[in-house]
């Protein structure tokens, strides 16, 4: 009996296809999460983080 024979017999497809059901659930949550109306102003607030100069932050000397 060759591995071929036992691997076929079996029946690991169920898990490929239950990992592609789990995948797509996952990716639509994350997407229509990411696309709320009421998250605009999270992201918004996300966008302008890098243009605020708030914090002005000095490089350390370095210590010999």
């Amino acid at each position: 009996m060759k591995l071929s024979d036992i691997m076929s017999y079996a029946q690991l497809s169920v898990y490929t296809e239950v990992a592609l059901v789990l995948f797509l659930g996952v990716f639509i949550a994350i997407t229509i999460r990411t696309f709320l109306p009421s998250r605009r102003r999270e992201y918004e607030a996300a966008a302008r983080l890098p243009l605020e100069d708030d914090t002005v932050l000095t490089p350390r000397a370095q210590e010999r």
